[in-house]
C-alpha cells in the first residue's frame, strides 16, 4: 500500500470535496486513473490517496508503486461525488481490504461531528493498512475488525439483518462481497444504499436500442451513433472533450450534463436527481432520436 500526498505546487487551497469524494489522476502514457480521497473536507492544503499495488491491474498502480516520484508533478482532477448520511438511522459500512478507501473520509467526519450512528465492519488479510487515519473511531468501539487469515469474515445477512429495516448499507470491498450485498439489499430504496465498485462489471449492448443522433452543443458537431458502436466509441471519434477513467460506469469521470434525450443511463454512481442532469458517457444510451450533451 502506497499513500500519497497531494498539494498544490504553489500552496493554493484545493477545490473542496465532500465525504467519500474522488480525484482522476492524469498520469504519463495518458493513463487516468480514479482514487478515493481519505482525509477530511476540512484539510484543504492537500489530498491523500491510497493504492494497492494489483499485480494484473490496469498500470495505474505499477505507475504510481514503481514510476511515480516525491516532487513530481502530475494533473489531478477536481473532485466528484460523495456519500450521502441517513440522519435518522444507522450509516453501516462494509469493506473488505482496500475497499476501505471510500469511507475513510466518511468516517473521519462523522467522528469529527461527534455522531454515534454509524459502524464499520472491515475484513482484510491481516491488519488493516489504514487502521492509524481511524484511530478515534476504532477507539470508540465503533469499527469491527476481521483479520480473514484468523478468522471467518461476517455473514453479511446476518450482519445486515441486525441493524434493523431502516439502516443505509455502503459497501466497498471484492467482487464477491459486493455481489452478495448487493443481492441482499436488492429490493432496497437507492437512497438505502451504496454500492462501490473498484472494477467495471462488463457492459453488454442493448440490442433493442435504436440509432439515434449524439450532438455537442457547444461545438456543434454531430454524429449517428449505432448500438454495435456505442455512445462512447462514437464520441471518441469526434474528439469530444471527455474524460474516461474506468469505462463501466463506475467512477463517474465521465459524467457529462444533457440537455435532451432523455439518455439511459447504465452507470453505478449518479443519483437519481443528478440523473436528471448529468449522464455517465462511457456507458449510456438514448431513448429518443436526439442526444444533446453540453459539451
Amino acid at each position: 500500500m502506497k499513500r500519497l500526498l497531494l498539494a498544490d505546487q504553489d500552496g493554493w487551497r484545493l477545490p473542496a470535496f465532500r465525504p467519500g469524494a474522488h480525484i482522476d489522476l492524469h498520469l504519463d502514457g495518458g493513463l487516468v486513473r480514479t482514487y478515493s480521497l481519505c482525509n477530511e473536507p476540512e484539510d484543504n492544503r492537500r489530498y491523500i490517496v491510497a493504492v494497492k499495488k494489483e499485480a494484473n491491474g490496469r498500470g495505474g498502480s505499477h505507475y504510481i508503486h514503481e514510476t511515480l516520484r516525491p516532487g513530481q508533478t502530475i494533473g489531478v482532477s477536481v473532485p466528484r461525488g460523495g456519500l450521502e448520511f441517513a440522519d435518522s438511522a444507522m450509516n453501516v459500512f462494509i469493506a473488505g481490504g482496500i475497499g476501505i478507501t471510500p469511507f475513510v473520509s466518511a468516517i473521519r467526519t462523522l467522528e469529527r461531528q461527534g455522531r454515534n450512528d454509524y459502524v464499520l465492519h472491515w475484513a482484510s488479510m491481516g491488519p488493516p493498512s489504514l487502521g492509524d487515519m481511524l484511530q478515534p473511531a476504532l477507539s470508540a468501539g465503533r469499527v469491527h475488525l476481521y483479520d480473514t487469515r484468523r478468522v471467518a469474515p461476517p455473514d453479511l445477512g446476518t450482519l445486515i439483518r441486525q441493524y434493523g429495516d431502516t439502516a443505509k448499507v455502503f459497501c466497498c470491498g471484492p467482487g464477491g462481497m459486493l455481489d452478495a450485498v448487493e443481492a441482499l439489499v436488492a429490493d432496497w430504496p437507492e437512497d438505502r444504499k451504496h454500492i462501490e465498485r473498484f472494477v467495471a462489471p462488463a457492459h453488454t449492448p442493448d440490442p433493442s436500442v435504436k440509432p439515434y443522433r449524439v450532438v455537442l452543443a457547444k461545438s456543434g458537431r454531430e454524429k449517428d451513433v449505432l448500438p454495435e458502436i456505442g455512445l462512447l466509441a462514437t464520441l471518441e471519434s469526434m474528439d469530444a472533450d471527455i474524460i474516461v477513467s474506468c469505462g463501466g460506469g463506475i467512477c463517474g469521470a465521465c459524467r457529462t450534463p444533457w440537455s435532451e434525450g432523455p439518455p439511459i443511463h447504465h452507470d453505478r454512481v449518479l443519483t437519481p436527481r443528478e440523473r436528471e442532469r448529468e449522464v455517465c458517457v462511457c456507458v449510456a444510451d438514448c431513448a429518443g432520436p436526439t442526444l444533446v450533451l453540453d459539451i
